[in-house]
């Protein structure tokens, strides 16, 4: 019976129960020197070296679940995002290394939520918010303002560039707007005239912003963009690649534009592979930029719009941890609920002067 107990034993974890009795003492006890009760000050040092012995000769861990119940948290954070398609979600890889690596050096563990799309949204997030994290930081949703009546209450939430403002929900976004602004200024100033804006998906509050950016610079130039010369699309290299391409065939036989200032780096590199298949240069033929500044921009050295998708996955946590500590504190989270970072214009091997002789498109 003894060999049994033993093989038993052997592949399962050690309880506290099992320590009170490899040391002769009760469960309480042990308890309450392993989880350093104030109770424990009242156990001898003999008893209290005994426990620590049993403890290390069986490997016991202490039950985190029940630990983060009894001191209110878990040291958790939760971080809900949409992953879908075929290509590596390169604004998700950037924001999420900032996550893990500020959560990391607070002591925090990360775990990833995926959704189909958003639409789950209200159905999975409070399932999320179960105990099991002291706080979730949404990437990217798409959610309307009226998401709060099933938004979890207990749990402190951030979000990284929402579409809207939610209710309750601390939000952090860069200032995509004037990245776009400055990055098209650069671009008018240094002779571009035919500035193709291949833009993001329609309704995404970042396309509108980087669209109205490339808009405004115009403006404020006393110019204005050739006709059809801002699209819309995903985020991506296939839909940069397929925008482009039915635009050229749209306009066979018109000027080439100088430049393809892209709505994202995905969409940047799908032009830029349309463009060296159609046999152009870039960008001796026409120039290139994006926006991001994901690896993808760094390893093409394409010139595009910086946003500080790292410090904003660091940042968030900063806000999440503040506001964990407010509700274990019972007190009120008193600082921002908007958090804008600045974007910054970054000159590559992609983007040159314009042509002094335009091509036609064949």
């Amino acid at each position: 019976m003894a060999t049994a107990l033993k093989i038993r034993r052997s592949s399962q974890a050690a309880t506290l129960a099992d320590v009170g009795r490899e040391a002769g003492v009760s469960a309480m006890a042990a308890s309450a020197v392993l989880n350093a009760a104030k109770t424990s000050t009242r156990i001898s040092d003999e008893t209290r070296a005994r426990v620590l012995a049993a403890a290390e000769k069986l490997r016991y861990r202490p039950n985190a679940t029940a630990r983060g119940l009894a001191h209110r948290r878990m040291n958790t954070l939760g971080v809900a995002a949409t992953l879908v398609g075929d290509e590596p979600n390169q604004y998700f890889l950037e924001v999420f290394n900032g996550i893990i690596q500020r959560a990391a050096a607070s002591g925090q563990t990360a775990t990833v939520f995926t959704l189909g799309d958003w639409d789950e949204a209200a159905r999975r997030i409070p399932d999320f918010c179960d105990g099991r994290i002291d706080g979730l930081i949404l990437l990217a949703p798409l959610l309307e303002p009226d998401a709060t009546p099933w938004l979890p209450e207990h749990t402190p939430i951030v979000s990284v560039h929402a579409n809207h403002a939610i209710a309750g929900v601390v939000n952090l976004e860069s200032d995509e707007e004037t990245g776009a602004f400055e990055m098209t200024r650069r671009l008018l100033a240094m002779g571009h005239r035919r500035i193709l804006h291949v833009g993001g998906p329609p309704g995404a509050l970042g396309a509108e912003r980087r669209a109205r950016g490339y808009l405004r610079a115009h403006a404020e130039a006393g110019l204005a963009p050739p006709a059809d010369h801002l699209l819309r699309g995903a985020y991506s290299v296939e839909a940069g690649r397929d925008a482009l391409e039915s635009w050229l065939c749209r306009h066979r036989g018109q000027p080439l534009p100088d430049v393809v200032f892209a709505a994202s780096d995905a969409i940047g590199l799908g032009c830029t592979e349309r463009l060296l298949a159609r046999g152009l240069h870039v960008p001796d033929d026409i120039s290139v930029v994006g926006f991001d500044d994901t690896v993808l921009a760094r390893t093409a050295r394409m010139a595009t719009v910086r946003q500080p998708l790292r410090e904003l996955g660091a940042k968030a946590v900063d806000v999440l941890l503040a506001r964990i500590d407010a509700r274990v504190q019972d007190r009120a989270y008193s600082g921002p609920r908007n958090i804008v970072l600045p974007t910054e214009v970054v000159v590559r091997a992609t983007l040159a002067a314009p042509r002094k002789a335009r091509l036609s498109i064949a």
